[in-house]
């Protein structure tokens, strides 16, 4: 397999408080400036607030705004623009890039169910440390960092073992960091306390890291929280990411947990080598550049440049091309491209190569992209854990209700009666998230309601999409009783209906949970295509027939489901979607 980009401090980025070169996209750096103050800020800030901390004028940042809201990547809650899930691509792409996750990832979920201890990978970014996977467990006392929180190395245990590879140079920054920014602003995720107690010991630590070949956080980044890592090292012998294992005095000492676990971690770190180390497979073939959209359906490229010019068309002069074209630069990278030359670039993104080569320098000064060498083409270029600090963290922590909210919102408006989200739960459905319409009559159903799934659109329309002997099972083992005179409760009657569900992709129940009530549902498909949720409309049956419903509530009701699946794909890629 691929190996991943190993830990290295050879490679150099330009810092972003440097002057930026000729050559810069100066929307593209104010664009990123808003995306990192909307990170920082944990939650929606106004043009007026972003405005103050960007130094921006307010014109500039509201056409920002409008280019990212346009694109996908922010939304307006109120008055406030808020993070939205489509930002993660961007991330994504520094993930697929990388391969951590990926190669991994797998391996760490395993030695977690093992341990039964949360363990995680890390990454060195500069002078710190980013973490790009977790298996953690819900424990009262337990301590999970959000994927892409960024640490100062000096906290916790991986930043030593990536700090015994440092030269004199990057000591000298990790000093006058310390000295600039003595209270970690630049490290939110920090608990208090933790940077000074682990700077008061980080170069002893290194030492002894580099002597032992591991690193152990005795009680650095939260008092009672313990933790034992080792570097992951690719076929150069540097390391790639650092795999740790987290515990509680509680339930381990520091001896105890080198003793019991550390052992298990050795032999999962093995087996990630081992991963690293195997061949890649072959690499399939690339359509040619010059292929016509007719005959490249679905590609990138295509997909890309028909985005561009959407967003363009609709927002005019107010449309901020060149941010627009910067994000798709940095979201172009994936498993199949890590390290792309210009012109590999151009073709993924289907942008002149002299534009990419513009985005690729402010990218670089900005500190998300390097030069890591040269091909037989050009440059390489490929992206840096940095990536992440654009809103990551906090949209890793997405639950599906989040991410549904905004698009029921949307459908109750334009609809004009009550929709909600429901996950299947045994053998009823639980709702997780609703949005009611206003009628003098309308259904009042509370989030957290379990109705039986066999009576429900939205149960339907879950237990159509099981395996067929799962679905069958189900059946048999339940115990249908009639909620109104016509609830079907025939077995197989159920099972032909739940056919014509999964054929039709959608399901109607009139008047079977309560009389008078109508429901039309149609799912919410993961990664894989299953459908791990269903959208609904409920309706009052006196206000139009069967079919006249179906006619005007199923197009935007599947248009909703769809932006929730689109949406839920993209949050779910790298990062766990807790369904409620």
């Amino acid at each position: 397999m691929a190996t991943p980009s190993p830990a290295t401090t050879t490679t150099t980025t330009t810092t972003t408080t440097s002057a930026p070169p000729p050559e810069a996209v100066g929307p593209l750096l104010r664009g990123l400036a808003v995306l990192r103050a909307l990170a920082a800020g944990g939650g929606g800030l106004s043009a007026g607030e972003l405005t103050r901390l960007t130094g921006q004028a307010r014109s500039t940042v509201d056409r920002t705004l409008g280019t990212l809201a346009r694109l996908g990547h922010v939304r307006w809650e109120d008055k406030a623009a808020v993070l939205a899930p489509r930002l993660m691509e961007v991330g994504n792409a520094y993930l697929a890039a990388c391969r951590v996750p990926e190669l991994l990832g797998g391996r760490v979920d395993e030695l977690a169910d093992a341990l039964d201890e949360s363990v995680s990978l890390a990454v060195p970014d500069g002078d710190g440390v980013r973490f790009v996977h977790q298996a953690t467990r819900r424990r009262a006392m337990s301590l999970a960092f959000r994927l892409g929180d960024l640490l100062p190395a000096e906290c916790g245990a991986p930043g030593a073992l990536f700090a015994a590879g440092w030269g004199p140079r990057d000591w000298e920054r990790w000093r006058e960091r310390r000295a600039a920014d003595p209270d970690r602003a630049a490290f939110p995720a920090v608990p208090p306390g933790a940077a000074a107690r682990g700077a008061a010991s980080f170069e002893d630590r290194v030492a002894a890291a580099a002597r032992a070949g591991r690193s152990d956080d005795d009680q650095l980044i939260e008092p009672g929280l313990i933790a034992i890592a080792l570097p992951v090292r690719g076929g150069d012998g540097r390391p790639v990411c650092a795999a740790s294992v987290v515990s509680h005095t509680s339930r381990h000492s520091l001896a105890s947990l080198r003793r019991e676990l550390l052992p298990p971690l050795r032999r999962a770190v093995a087996a990630m080598e081992a991963t690293l180390a195997a061949p890649p497979p072959p690499a399939a073939p690339e359509a040619p550049p010059e292929a016509p959209p007719e005959s490249a359906a679905g590609s990138a490229s295509w997909a890309v440049a028909a985005r561009l010019r959407a967003a363009k068309h609709e927002l005019g002069a107010g449309f901020v091309e060149s941010l627009a074209r910067g994000l798709a630069v940095l979201a172009s990278f994936d498993a199949a491209r890590p390290a792309c030359t210009l012109g590999e670039l151009a073709r993924a993104t289907g942008l002149a190569r002299a534009t990419v080569r513009r985005s690729l320098i402010t990218l670089e000064h900005a500190g998300y992209v390097a030069r890591t060498g040269t091909a037989g083409s050009g440059e390489v270029f490929r992206p840096l854990p940095r990536v992440l600090e654009l809103g990551y963290a906090d949209l890793s922590g997405l639950t599906l209700p989040r991410i549904a909210g905004p698009h029921l919102a949307r459908l109750v408006e334009r609809v004009h009666e009550s929709a909600s989200l429901a996950v299947l739960a045994g053998d009823d459905i639980r709702y997780a998230a609703r949005v009611p319409t206003v009628r003098i009559m309308s259904v009042d159903i509370a989030v957290g309601t379990r109705f039986p799934a066999y009576a429900t659109s939205m149960g339907r329309v879950l237990l159509a999409d099981l395996p067929t002997e799962e679905r069958a099972a189900r059946l048999r083992d339940m115990e249908p009783r009639p909620l109104t005179r016509h609830t079907v409760t025939d077995r197989a009657e159920l099972a032909a209906v739940l056919d014509r569900v999964a054929r039709e992709g959608h399901a109607l129940v009139d008047g079977e949970l309560e009389e008078g009530l109508r429901s039309l549902a149609v799912p919410v498909r993961d990664r894989a295509s299953r459908a791990v949720a269903a959208v609904n409309v409920s309706t009052h049956a006196g206000r139009r027939t069967a079919a006249e419903a179906s006619a005007a509530l199923l197009p935007p009701l599947r248009d909703a489901a769809a932006a929730i699946t689109a949406d839920l794909r993209v949050a779910s890629r790298f990062a766990p979607v807790r369904p409620l």
